[in-house]
């Protein structure tokens, strides 16, 4: 089931990624907690450290993924990598 599940995110992210390129930004899986339906991002570029990212993460990735895929209860942001001057939208 693990593998279903990680396949599932992989492919959800995918489907998520061109929004968040689009505004100068991406996201990379990191990892999967099944028991808790954790799942873990990094978000990069623009949307590393933006203050809408937060916004980004829990009302659109977050929202997206538990529609999608069972198990999923929470995305978490698992880096701190922002870069001043980028252009968060």
């Amino acid at each position: 089931m693990a593998r279903t599940m990680r396949n599932k995110i992989l492919a959800t992210i995918e489907a998520i990624r061109p929004a968040l390129q689009a505004d100068g930004g991406d996201i990379e899986f990191r990892d999967v907690d099944e028991a808790s339906g954790v799942v873990s991002v990094a978000l990069k570029g623009a949307c590393a450290g933006c203050p809408s990212s937060n916004s980004t993460l829990k009302f659109g990735v977050e929202r997206i993924m538990r529609d999608r895929i069972d198990g999923v209860t929470s995305v978490v942001n698992v880096t701190d990598n922002y870069a001043p001057g980028s252009d968060c939208h």
